[in-house]
This record gives structure tokens, sequence and C-alpha cells, in this order.
């Protein structure tokens, strides 16, 4: 039986091949392989995209969350509060911006930033990191509520193009930081990243400190780092922009496919979107509340590309022992690790494939 990944890139690029091909052929006859013009096309697009003024291309989403951070000039060994359910790449942007992470539980229900435990972490805090996971947006107004003067950064490395009560991602704080890394909806083909925003201060301190920070050569007025969009992730990343909108309807139908394969399945708990959200299911995670791992590998023996992520909540990774928190810290997160289980789910993905993962899938929990 034909394997089932958890997600098809091959998929993806025979969508967009010949486009990139001309793109690339371009690109090597004129020899800009650094701030080519399509670098410049991109961010404007991308800009427009997010529904903000300006955008950012970095060498990656982490790059890009610590440009963010570092363009606010917080003062250093500030806290920065964030949820415990995330990659460890947000916490690492955090520390590597000179502030100090501070964790806060999710929602039982969604696994989002919990507004409730921001209000009790926020005080003395100088910024407010709401992850967007999954595909759908933190909830942004309560947050904005509570954050007050402090400034939000957006995490939206999952998120391009989701929507909450008709804003887009990337559009609600005062800078926002994607991923392009090639899982993502909107995938380059290697690593790159973007700050988007509608502040030009704060984009033109982005763009310096990404920059060596010289906004003249040789010139350099503060410090900063290498992290710039190369040209040819641009090419392919505007051409899969063009057809993002269209691909993130079509994961919606698949996760409203997996929706009714899987009703009424004992022993899972399928994802809930946030009211007032418009999901772009960069993944499509259920609960297993018993011998989830045992399950994986079921669905890993049958072709079944399934996998898990964050297994381990940021502050019981062992790079991050010195925050002090130990198991029972984060009581919402830690469970959520130890039950979330990523089904494949990408915009070429067939409803035989579907019913295939949901028919796999129900047996093995049955076990």
């Amino acid at each position: 039986m034909t394997d089932i990944p958890l997600v098809d890139l091959h998929a993806a690029h025979a969508e967009v091949a010949e486009e990139v091909r001309a793109g690339f052929d371009a690109v090597l006859a004129g020899g800009a392989y650094i701030k080519g013009p399509d670098v410049a096309a991109f961010e404007a697009e991308y800009a427009a995209f997010s529904g903000v003024r300006h955008a950012v291309g970095t060498a990656n989403g982490t790059d890009a969350l610590e440009l963010a951070l570092r363009a606010l000039d917080l003062p250093p060994g500030s806290g920065a509060v964030l949820p415990a359910n995330t990659f460890v790449a947000t916490a690492e942007a955090v520390v590597r911006a000179g502030l100090r992470p501070v964790l806060v539980d999710v929602d039982p229900e969604h696994l989002l930033i919990d507004p409730a435990a921001v209000a009790d972490a926020l005080p003395g805090a100088a910024v407010l990191l709401p992850v967007h996971l999954n595909g759908q947006l933190a909830p942004m107004a309560p947050l904005l509520e509570i954050a007050g003067e402090l400034p939000v950064v957006e995490d939206g490395a999952q998120s391009q193009g989701a929507r909450q009560d008709g804003r887009v991602s990337g559009s609600w704080g005062r800078i926002a930081a994607t991923s392009f890394y090639p899982g993502k909806n909107l995938g380059a083909y290697g690593d790159a990243g973007a700050v988007v925003t509608d502040d030009e201060g704060l984009a033109a301190a982005v763009r310096l400190i990404g920059d060596h920070g010289s906004g003249r050569k040789y010139v350099h007025e503060r410090f900063g780092f290498n992290s710039r969009m190369d040209t040819l992730q641009a090419v392919v990343l505007r051409a899969k922009l063009r057809r993002l909108p269209a691909w993130n309807q079509a994961r919606r139908a698949a996760a409203a496919r997996y929706d009714a394969l899987l009703a009424g399945v004992d022993g899972i708990t399928l994802p809930r979107t946030l009211p007032g959200n418009e999901h772009v299911w960069h993944l499509y995670a259920v609960r297993v509340a018993r011998g989830r791992d045992a399950v994986l590998a079921d669905l890993q023996a049958a072709g079944i590309g399934a996998g898990v992520h964050y297994p381990v909540p940021v502050h019981l990774q062992p790079a991050f022992r010195g925050l002090g928190h130990a198991e029972g810290a984060f009581p919402v997160a830690e469970r959520a690790a130890a039950e979330l289980l990523t089904l494949p789910l990408f915009p070429q993905i067939t409803e035989d494939q579907q019913s295939r993962v949901a028919e796999v899938l129900a047996k093995a929990v049955r076990r």
C-alpha cells in the first residue's frame, strides 16, 4: 500500500516547478543572489497579504523573532511572556535577544496561550509573545487588552493567512515574525523567514540589525548580525504565495473531512477552533487519551506518516532547566504533550488517503 506522508513537499513542488525553474534561471543569469529584486517584490507582496505596510525577509523564522524583539530595544534581562506549549525556537529567540522567558500555561480546549495566566505573569515583564499554534490565532483581543501599553510580538510561524475576527495573522501586534521552513503552509526550499509590521521605524530597525547593523556599506550604525533572505528562496515563496489562499482552503476542507471521519471515535479528542478564528490547519493534531505512542507506532507500521509535535514542553527541556520549573508547573501543556498526535494533512491529500488514516487510527485506539 502506498505510504501517506505527514507532509507531501513533492506535490507542492509539482504545482510550482515550472515557475520556480524560470525564476531560478533569471536569478542565475542576473547574479543578484542577495537582496535581489525578487526579495523586494516578495516583501511587498507578503506585507500586503499580511495586511501591514512592511515585511522584511530574514534567513529563518527564529532569526525573524529575535530581530523583532531586538528592534523593540527592550531592557536587557527583562521578561518576555510566552506559552510553555510551543516549539523551542520561541524561547530560544527570547534568550538570544537578551531577554528572560516567562512561561505560562495554555487553555485546555484550544491549547493556546491562556489570557488568565498571562494576566498573572505580565506584571514586571516587558513584552508579550502569543504563539499562533497549529494554524489558528491566539485570543488576540483579550491579550491586547491585558498587555495595555506593553508591546505584543506575534509568533506567526504556523499561521500564514489565518484570521481572527477578519484580521489576518501578523496584523494584531506591534510586530510579528513568521517562518518559511519547508513544511510550513508557505514553505521555502530551505530556511527563510520574515518580520511584518505597520511600524516604519521597527521595520527599518529589523532590516538594519539583520544586515550587520549597516544601512550603508561598511558603515555599521549598531550591533547586528547576518540574517538576509536569499533571492532564490524569494523566487520560491513568490510562486507559492500566489497559491497560498487556495492551498489554505484545501487544508480547511481536509480538516473538515477528518472531523467527519473521526467523529464519535472513542479515545480521540478532535482539535477545536477558537470562536472567531479562520484556521489554516498547519497541523491537524488529535489527542489520544491512552497509549499515544503505541497508536503512533501502529500508524507508522501501516505506512502512515503521523508524528508528534513538541512531546517535551519548553520548561522540561534540558536547555531551559535554568528557568527553575519542575514537572507539574504547567499541567495543561504537559498533558497535551503526552496526548497529541499529528495526522497527515497537506493541500493535495486525497479523500482516499484520509479515509485510510482514519480507519487505521480508529483500529489503533481500540486495541
